[in-house]
């Protein structure tokens, strides 16, 4: 089969979520015989930024890590039509231009012969939901979103049977336990976060579940992440973290084996209006053998199983004594490395997420067609 996806990039991983899941589901599909091809606009605003802080060499891990996969770029309005010539399968993510978006679904309408599919991963539907309106979506087969409250959106939007919830999942070829632990854990130390600052939608939660934790626990802490203003450094430097900037995602088990444990501190929208839909750094850490704890989070769809898979903190006073345990607490980190790993092996792998997409477009009978369907997407 051959498969086309819109990605915003790649190549980047700059402020962008996705590009771990992206890049892992996209290497299990090569892997299993499928063509992959890969658009990206021109100047997309990820790529810009990574080149603009760290040049060419910043590609270079996404290049060591993924050699089977690549992408190419269209200009600003560009005809769809050459960029999905025999496809079988489109799917285009939301951080794509509405007008390439319409200009696909158009061309599914006048009897393209691929499925089409729109990938949605964001809580813009909920924070901003006129944005995602804004697509025209008429001529799409269906709707891939990560968590089931962000499908029920769509459903009460009118896509009915034609969403599907997909969440994201870990790429185990790249993100597992480190192989060289002999004995495991006796080489790492201290606390680790990866995460951008958020536009404020978490400001308050780093303070409270992270930074003032770590500094209680007296864990030494490091951060990773872009996009932290003056005032973000300075809190972060009046707690004692070190704030080492950007790192690519390849890096990040890498990272995780250098330290004793690590924190989910979910974006507000996902602790409130989305519950059930976790960052990618839960798939992440647990897949590579790292201790976790939770900010406030409700694993409403049961992901994961709390308490094993990870610990969970209530309060600022919870996490640090969380955060104390797991520092003295051997025993207590081989249980939860043993459990969340194994949690991420049976259900949460790219490859199990393209089982669940091939399932998908297996599904699409003919009655599917969004073109027979239009009202129901208005």
């Amino acid at each position: 089969m051959k498969i086309v996806y819109f990605t915003h990039s790649l190549a980047s991983c700059w402020n962008h979520g996705n590009a771990h899941f992206l890049r892992g589901v996209l290497s299990e599909l090569a892997a299993r015989g499928h063509e992959i091809q890969v658009w990206e606009p021109e100047g997309a605003w990820s790529l810009a930024n990574l080149l603009a802080d760290h040049g060419e060499s910043g590609l270079d891990a996404y290049r060591a890590a993924y050699p089977e996969l690549s992408s190419r770029r269209y200009e600003e309005g560009a005809d769809p039509a050459p960029l999905v010539e025999r496809a079988d399968l489109v799917i285009v993510h939301e951080w794509n231009d509405p007008r390439l978006v319409a200009a696909l679904g158009r061309q599914r309408s006048r009897g393209g012969r691929f499925r089409l599919l729109f990938h949605d991963t964001h809580h813009r539907a909920v924070s901003d939901p006129e944005a995602i309106r804004a697509f025209d979506l008429s001529g799409f087969d269906g709707v891939l979103a990560f968590g089931e409250t962000l499908s029920e959106v769509y459903r009460a939007w009118g896509w009915g049977d034609r969403v599907w919830t997909w969440h994201e999942a870990a790429d185990t070829r790249r993100f597992h336990p480190a192989q060289a632990e002999k004995p495991p854990q006796s080489h790492r130390e201290g606390l680790v976060w990866i995460g951008n600052w958020g536009d404020g939608e978490r400001t308050q939660e780093i303070e409270t579940f992270l930074l003032r934790p770590a500094r209680e626990a007296h864990l030494p802490l490091d951060i990773y992440g872009v996009r932290y203003p003056a005032e973000a450094l300075a809190m972060l430097e009046a707690h004692g973290a070190r704030y080492h900037g950007w790192a690519p995602n390849a890096a990040a088990p890498a990272i995780f084996a250098r330290h004793l444990a690590t924190v989910h501190v979910p974006r507000r929208y996902y602790a409130t209006i989305l519950p059930g839909i976790p960052t990618i750094r839960v798939f992440e850490a647990l897949a590579c053998g790292i201790p976790l704890v939770s900010a406030p989070w409700d694993d409403a769809e049961g992901l994961f199983r709390p308490g094993e898979d990870y610990l969970v903190a209530r309060s600022g006073t919870e996490m640090t004594c969380h955060l104390a345990a797991i520092r003295e607490d051997r025993a207590l980190r081989e249980d939860l490395i043993r459990s969340g790993l194994e949690t991420i092996l049976s259900r949460h792998t790219c490859a199990h997420r393209v089982d669940e997409l091939l399932a998908i477009v297996a599904s699409l009978a003919p009655s599917h067609r969004a073109d027979a369907t239009e009202k129901d997407a208005a």
